[in-house]
């Protein structure tokens, strides 16, 4: 499948735009599970949010007992 030019533009302005609501309920929740309840913030973008939610993620299951 070919990415043409105004695909590109309308996945970057989504990315560029803000979180939607799923990310912040989503990062919400892993922010106070990780006890981290600064890295939540209602003004991110819909990127920074994927971001620290992987961040957030990846931290959870370093700390979860084997």
């Amino acid at each position: 499948m070919k990415v043409t030019a105004s695909q590109y533009a309308l996945v970057s302005e989504r990315l560029a735009g803000p979180m939607t609501r799923a990310q912040a309920v989503r990062l919400k929740g892993l922010a106070q599970e990780a006890y981290q309840p600064k890295q939540y913030a209602a003004d991110l973008s819909c990127d920074e949010a994927a971001r620290r939610i992987d961040a957030l993620k990846a931290e959870i299951a370093l700390a979860d007992p084997f």
